[in-house]
């Protein structure tokens, strides 16, 4: 029987309480879907903005785009008469449009994503998996409101859990417009934002309360390989900053009972041959700055692509030197990475005091 000194009253002891019952004797939990993760029902946040705030969105997305200083590239072009670095003008430019099941289990669930692929990006990733449509201009034209109506098609017909906006970094004004008309004819999904954490604080204000599940991928961490790799000078510093205020906007990832995340943030890290002391750091970080119950993907699919493996450019001095022997480019990373690298990130981010990732399940039902 307890006595009646250790008693608790109100909501926030009884969650306390419960997150107690699933931590193991060291201290960590055993559960993503414990307690304050989890959620009984939740209501897209772009469902509660009033239309004060609305309208205030619509003003500056429109505002931007006349004058783009949204994303890192600060470029400052009238997106209506020329394009940037991201070569996307007023309207999207859009590869594919489908539910999509290539994503965490918590994301696609049983229906899948409702996936948005935009062609274009603000980085230049030597090693893209998605160089087809991140580095060209393929796919259609759309409006903010063409996508809003896709938005509305991937809901009722695709009956996806959320629309998954991929690569919308350099696309934010347009986005927002869409979100916003979305919401008008019937939205109730919630929006993921899938980035390369290439983001400015300037767009991501655009984006609080329009987005749900922030999805950053944080890549590297030095600055000499955010140059030589992504062409983009300093890469790690955005990319925290981005990360600390997208944690500021929705929290740690949490989720309903059916396993399906809802609101917060989910980090990816995509392991790179030789580069795993930059992802040590990048778990450090997470662990230390960000949340200990940040949601994290240590991901070990890399491949080398795009411009990876390539023959170099020779000149005809270097062909007489080299003879037949050609060399290719970015050949410290022209292989897959290695089981030990991947588990040094892992090992790393334990270490740091992280526990929720995204693992396998150990069993033949649905991963939550």
């Amino acid at each position: 029987m307890l006595s009646s000194s250790s008693v608790r009253f109100g909501p926030r002891a009884a969650i306390q309480s419960l997150a107690s019952l699933v931590r193991r004797p060291g201290g960590r939990r055993s559960l993503h879907l414990a307690p304050p993760f989890l959620l009984d029902d939740y209501i897209p946040r772009y469902q509660l903005l009033s239309e004060v705030d609305a309208s205030k969105k619509r003003s500056r997305a429109y505002a931007h785009l006349r004058n783009c200083n949204l994303c890192p590239r600060l470029c400052g072009v009238n997106r209506y008469e020329t394009t940037g670095m991201c070569l996307i003008g007023a309207d999207v430019k859009v590869n594919v449009i489908a539910p999509h099941f290539g994503e965490e289990p918590c994301i696609q669930g049983h229906n899948g994503s409702g996936s948005v692929f935009f062609s274009g990006c603000n980085l230049r990733c030597t090693f893209c998996q998605n160089h087809d449509i991140a580095h060209q201009r393929n796919g259609f034209d759309l409006t903010p409101e063409d996508l809003a109506q896709w938005y509305m098609k991937l809901q009722e017909v695709g009956r996806v859990h959320n629309i998954n906006l991929i690569t919308p970094e350099h696309v934010v004004p347009q986005v927002a417009l869409s979100i916003l008309a979305a919401r008008d004819m019937g939205l109730k999904l919630p929006i993921v934002y899938n980035t390369s954490a290439f983001d400015s604080l300037a767009s991501l204000e655009l984006m609080d309360g329009l987005v749900d599940i922030y999805l950053p991928d944080f890549k590297v961490w030095n600055k000499a390989t955010s140059q030589r790799l992504l062409k983009a000078d300093d890469y790690a510093s955005t990319a925290k900053e981005s990360i600390k205020a997208m944690h500021a906007q929705v929290g740690d990832l949490c989720f309903t009972p059916d396993g399906i995340a809802k609101k917060g943030v989910l980090v990816r890290h995509l392991v790179m041959p030789g580069k795993e002391a930059e992802g040590v750091e990048i778990m450090k970080f997470l662990a230390e700055e960000v949340s200990r119950d940040t949601f994290v993907n240590i991901m070990e699919q890399y491949r080398p692509d795009a411009h990876v493996g390539k023959p170099k450019r020779r000149t005809k001095k270097d062909a007489d030197e080299q003879g037949d022997e050609e060399e290719v480019r970015y050949a410290d990373i022209n292989r897959a990475v290695t089981q030990e690298e991947v588990s040094v990130v892992r090992k790393a981010a334990e270490a740091a005091g992280l526990w929720r990732f995204c693992d396998p399940p150990r069993h033949d039902g649905f991963a939550i």
